[in-house]
C-alpha cells in the first residue's frame, strides 16, 4: 500500500481537489482589489474589538473596489450558543458592517464562495486532508488523551518545549501498513500535519502593521482534522481563505505566533499565502495601567453595551477610525462634513502597541454626530432606541411627533448646534423639562444662583409674564425686554456695565435671565431659551413661574 491507498482509506468519498479549485475561481476584479473577511465565531457576544477589526477589514476592501465578507468559524461544536450567527450577523449590522458575501442568518447566505459557515465545508476540508496524506505531508494519529497527556507531562518534567514533535511525535514514523492495521482494527485517529520545520532554523515575515518579524520555523505535527471529522482553525483558514481568495487577513495580534504554522501550511498545500496585518488589541487605563478590555471586566468591551446606551453607530466607528489612524482627527477637523467613506485608512499608519480606549472622547464624538442630525433624524432614531430601551419615553415621543420635531430642533441646523446629547440614552434627561408630566412629577431644585432673595425673585417672574412677555416677538425684542425689566429692577442691562461698576447696580441680566431659566426649567443650563419659550407658550410658562413661586 502507498500514501493513495492511505487516504482512500481514511477519505473514500473525498471529492480531488481539483474540482474545488474550479468551483472556486479566482475573482474577477480589477488590479489591486483587496477581499477581506471577518471571521467570528457563534460562541458569545461580539467584543468592540471584533466590530474594529470588522471596521478595518470592510474599509480597506470598500476603498480598493473589493470584497469584504463574513464567515463563521463555528468547527468548536461545544462551545456553540443557540442564535450566536444571528447575534453575531445582527450587531455587524446595526454598526454598518454588513458583508459583501457571506451569512446573513443562521442558515442563509449571499455569495458564490460559500458556504461561509466551516461546519457545512467539512467535505471540502476532507478533500484538502485528503490531499496532504496522498502526498505524505499528513497522517493520522493514534495517540489517546493519556498518551499525550504523558508526553506532555514527560516534557514538562524534562523541562523542554511541550508538544507534538520529533521524537514525541509517536505516530509520525509509522508505516503504511501498521497506519492502515490500526484503522481497520477500528481505533480511533485524528489527521495530523507532518511538518518538515525546524526550531533553530528561522522565518523572515512582513506583517502589514508589525513590519518585518523573524520566527523560528514551525516543527509541530499540529491536528488539522479532529475526531468528528471537523477541522481545527489553523487548517479551516488556510482552505478558506484560498478557495474565498482573501488577500488580505486581518486579524488580533495574538495570533502572530501562529504566522509560521500558516504560512508553512499555504506552502505545503501549494496556495498563495494572503498578507497578514496584525491589529495591537484596544486597550483601557486602569488605574494607571494599560491593560486589555475585558470580557469579563469591562460591560464596554461588548458591542451589545453601544446599542443599550443608544450611542449612534456613526460616533462608534468615527471613534474606532480615529483609534486606527492617528491622521483621521485632523482629516475631520479638515472635512466636518464629509462621509467617513472618503477617509482613506492606511494599515501602515496603525497602531504596533494597542490603542488607549476613551470612554469620555467616544462620547464627545457622539455629541457631534449628533449634533449633525436634522431635528426628525433625532426624533426618529430616538424612538427607535426608545422602543426598545425606555418604552415610557417612547410613549411620550409617540404622543405628539410635531411637537417632539420641535423640541429636537431647538438650537439645531446653526452655526454651532447644541451639544448636549451623546447618546439615546441621554434624550430622556435632556428633554424631560419640556413635558409637563415629567417635569411637574420630579422634585426640582431651583438653584438661582446669584439672586437667591425669594421676594426678589417673585417680583421678576410676576413683572416679566404679566408686563414683558409676548409670544411674537422676535428673539431681539425679547432680549431687549428682558434687558429693559433689569434696568427698571436696579440690574445693569449689560453685563459690561456691571463689570465696569459693580456696586452701582444688583447684579445684571445674564442674572435675570438665569432667573427665568431656572423658574422655566429647574436648570441653570439649557439650549436657546427664547426658543424654549416660543414652544412651551405664555400659558406653561405662567404656569411653571407659579410653581417656581409657590416653592
Amino acid at each position: 500500500m502507498d500514501y493513495k491507498d492511505l487516504a482512500n482509506l481514511i477519505f473514500p468519498e473525498a471529492k480531488d481537489i481539483s474540482y474545488y479549485e474550479e468551483k472556486y475561481p479566482e475573482r474577477n476584479l480589477k488590479e489591486g482589489a483587496i477581499v477581506t473577511r471577518i471571521a467570528p465565531s457563534p460562541t458569545g457576544f461580539i467584543h468592540i474589538g471584533g466590530l474594529y477589526q470588522g471596521l478595518i477589514a470592510k474599509k480597506i476592501a470598500k476603498q480598493t473596489e473589493g470584497v469584504f465578507f463574513i464567515r463563521i468559524e463555528d468547527t468548536d461544536q461545544k462551545r456553540l450558543i443557540e442564535n450566536g450567527i444571528t447575534e453575531i450577523i445582527e450587531s455587524m449590522d446595526k454598526f454598518g458592517m454588513n458583508p459583501d458575501e457571506g451569512m446573513i442568518n443562521e442558515t442563509e447566505s449571499k455569495g458564490l464562495y460559500g458556504p461561509y459557515r466551516q461546519s457545512l465545508r467539512k467535505e471540502i476540508y476532507q478533500a484538502y486532508a485528503k490531499y496532504l496524506i496522498e502526498q505524505g505531508k499528513a497522517y493520522p494519529c493514534f495517540c489517546t488523551p493519556e498518551e499525550l497527556d504523558s508526553i506532555r507531562q514527560k516534557q514538562e518534567q524534562a523541562k523542554i518545549r511541550p508538544g507534538y514533535y520529533g521524537v514525541w511525535a509517536k505516530c509520525r514514523n509509522l508505516t503504511v501498513e501498521e497506519m492502515t492495521e490500526k484503522i481497520k482494527a477500528g481505533e480511533n485517529y485524528i489527521i495530523r500535519f507532518k511538518s518538515l520545520g525546524r526550531e533553530d532554523r528561522k522565518i523572515k515575515h512582513h506583517d502589514l502593521i508589525k513590519g518585518n518579524v523573524d520566527f523560528p520555523e514551525n516543527d509541530q505535527d499540529i491536528v488539522i482534522i479532529k475526531g468528528d471529522g471537523l477541522p481545527t482553525y489553523h487548517f479551516a483558514h488556510v482552505v478558506d481563505d484560498h478557495l474565498m481568495r482573501t488577500t488580505h487577513v486581518i486579524r488580533g495580534d495574538e495570533w502572530l505566533s501562529s504566522v509560521p504554522l500558516h504560512l508553512q501550511l499555504f506552502h505545503e498545500m501549494g496556495f498563495k499565502p494572503p498578507k497578514y496585518a496584525h491589529i495591537a488589541p484596544i486597550m483601557k487605563n486602569d488605574n494607571g495601567n494599560k491593560r486589555k478590555l475585558s470580557k469579563r471586566k469591562d460591560p464596554e468591551a461588548a458591542v451589545s453595551y453601544y446599542v443599550e446606551m443608544g450611542i449612534p453607530k456613526e460616533a462608534v466607528t468615527e471613534y474606532l477610525l480615529n483609534i486606527a489612524n492617528s491622521n483621521f482627527e485632523n482629516w475631520r477637523r479638515a472635512n466636518k462634513d464629509a462621509s467617513i467613506d472618503d477617509f482613506k485608512l492606511e494599515i501602515s499608519k496603525m497602531s504596533v502597541s494597542g490603542a488607549l480606549f476613551d470612554m469620555v472622547k467616544l462620547l464627545d464624538v457622539g455629541k457631534t454626530v449628533i449634533s449633525k442630525f436634522t431635528a426628525e433624524e433625532v426624533y426618529e432614531r430616538a424612538l427607535e432606541w426608545a422602543k426598545e430601551y425606555d418604552k415610557d419615553l417612547a410613549k411620550i415621543l409617540e404622543k405628539d411627533k410635531e411637537y417632539a420635531i420641535k423640541v429636537f430642533g431647538i438650537e439645531r441646523g446653526n452655526k454651532k448646534p447644541r451639544k448636549d446629547i451623546a447618546k439615546w440614552s441621554d434624550v430622556r434627561e435632556n428633554i424631560s423639562y419640556m413635558y409637563d408630566e415629567m417635569f411637574d412629577s420630579q422634585k426640582q431644585n431651583y438653584d438661582y444662583q446669584v439672586i437667591n432673595d425669594k421676594e426678589e425673585i417673585n417680583k421678576i417672574l410676576n413683572l416679566y409674564i404679566n408686563e414683558y412677555y409676548d409670544e411674537n416677538d422676535d428673539k431681539q425684542t425679547w432680549f431687549d425686554k428682558i434687558k429693559e425689566l433689569s434696568g427698571r429692577l436696579g440690574y445693569a442691562k449689560e453685563v459690561k456695565e456691571f463689570k465696569e461698576n459693580p456696586d452701582k447696580y444688583k447684579a445684571h441680566v445674564g442674572d435675570v435671565s438665569t432667573v427665568l431659566r431656572v423658574a422655566l426649567t429647574a436648570r441653570t443650563n439649557t439650549p436657546d431659551m427664547y426658543e424654549i419659550m416660543q414652544i412651551l407658550g405664555k400659558d406653561r410658562i405662567k404656569a411653571r413661574f407659579e410653581k417656581a413661586i409657590g416653592i
